[in-house]
């Protein structure tokens, strides 16, 4: 007997019983339930939840990997000075970068797996329906979107406050109104924001102040947007290409624009996510970013401002460094907590470019917006939709209104039905 038919017979053992949500989840981990529908219609599929998530996940795992990669690298270069001779093979895809981002990344991964399904485990068995697979996503999300010294302790706490206060409290997955791991970020921004943000938090070792001559202000790890926020353009010398393929300080799977490129165009293809939100999102930023370009061409804005750095930033170039990219393509088009109408997709995703461009410039202690921004576009979400189909119920009421409907050809005469098209 096979472990497959083992574990059959041990769910027929334990069904019906109060840990039977948590071995079935298990068990439908490993194997397909060998259920079978026996009346009525149902609608067959090769595409469900946990086959989803897990598409979503194939199309995280190399940012993963680049992640941890770019930790060592971050870390080794801030050191040792970066190479002006860069090549990837000898520079970046090395063991040491590789040995350095595992053992910082990989335990953010498993903290946030172990704590996050722990509490999905804990109230699937209390309220006893089967344990959801809506985390499987969340977990993975949020290790890529804080920096990589961020405490395990601290993350832990985070997690169970996502879950249980962003997620469960309101019926679980399906049911939230914002994304868990968005909630979890911004619960790590609010508690802990000297953890979050600043020029020591993007590379390891750089909040410490562990470094290779012992002197405690040798690492330092700013980001592009954090120089540009203090006025200090040109003192980054990271050029286009870095930007856009992520050799550059920033969250652990955040950087590389070209991998997240990759895999937006992965979930669209696969029909996971809406291709609609991720235009209109970019077609939003570009827009703020154009006005702010716009004002200090007309002069409207002192060069010694404290928004001028942001402002003047190129307005395509928003796209390539932060976490834009990443909000837009992997949380901004999540479909529980995103617009549901085509319509209304694109106005969900036009605000959240536009107001994460804007944000960025207007909030120099902490230039990066797009996380508050998804947020509070979760919140007007239903709104949109709600005059989205209002109007679209006004449009076939005024059609009804001014149908005119002439007697039936048994009278002897025709019968036509002319209706306005909108």
């Amino acid at each position: 007997m096979g472990m497959k038919e083992k574990l059959h017979q041990l769910k027929l053992k334990y069904q019906g019983k109060k840990m039977a949500p948590a071995f079935n989840a298990l068990h439908t981990f490993l194997y397909t339930p060998n259920e079978t529908t026996h009346s009525g219609g149902h609608v067959r599929a090769v595409d469900d939840l946990k086959r989803t998530m897990n598409t979503v996940i194939l199309a995280l795992v190399p940012c993963l990997l680049f992640g941890i990669f770019n930790a060592g690298y971050q870390h080794y270069s801030a050191i040792n000075g970066f190479p002006s001779d860069f090549s990837v093979m000898e520079h970046f895809i090395t063991w040491d970068n590789f040995w350095l981002g595992a053992i910082t990344v990989l335990p953010l991964v498993i903290v946030s797996y172990g704590v996050g399904l722990l509490i999905e485990f804990i109230f699937a068995v209390i309220k006893g329906h089967e344990v959801e697979e809506g985390y499987l996503v969340t977990g993975m999300l949020v290790p890529l979107i804080i920096p990589v010294d961020t405490p395990l302790w601290m993350l832990a706490v985070a997690v169970a406050f996502g879950v249980i206060i962003g997620k469960e409290v309101f019926g679980g997955t399906g049911m939230n109104i914002l994304n868990p791991a968005l909630t979890i970020r911004a619960f790590l921004f609010f508690a802990y924001p000297t953890w979050m943000s600043g020029d020591k938090v993007w590379v390891h070792g750089a909040k410490e102040g562990m470094t290779q001559a012992g002197s405690t202000d040798a690492i330092s790890g700013e980001t592009i947007l954090g120089y540009l926020a203090q006025g200090n353009a040109s003192e980054f010398s990271y050029s286009l290409s870095d930007m856009f393929f992520g050799f550059i300080p920033g969250s652990v799977g955040e950087t590389s624009t070209f991998l997240i490129l990759l895999g937006g165009l992965f979930l669209i293809f696969s029909k996971i996510a809406s291709w609609r939100i991720m235009v209109s999102a970019v077609l939003g930023s570009l827009a703020m970013g154009l006005i702010f370009n716009g004002v200090v061409d007309a002069g409207w804005i002192p060069d010694y401002s404290k928004f001028y750095g942001l402002m003047q930033f190129d307005f395509w170039k928003h796209l390539i460094v932060g976490g834009l990219a990443f909000g837009i393509v992997y949380m901004a088009t999540d479909p529980v907590t995103g617009s549901q109408t085509n319509k209304g997709k694109w106005v969900y995703g036009f605000l959240i470019g536009f107001i994460s461009v804007m944000i960025r410039v207007f909030n120099p202690g902490y230039p990066e917006g797009v996380f508050l921004a998804i947020l509070l576009m979760n919140v007007f979400a239903p709104t949109i939709d709600h005059y989205v189909v209002q109007g679209n119920v006004r449009k076939r009421m005024k059609r009804l209104k001014n149908a005119t409907i002439f007697p039936k050809p048994s009278d002897g005469k025709a019968e036509e039905l002319k209706a306005e098209t909108v």
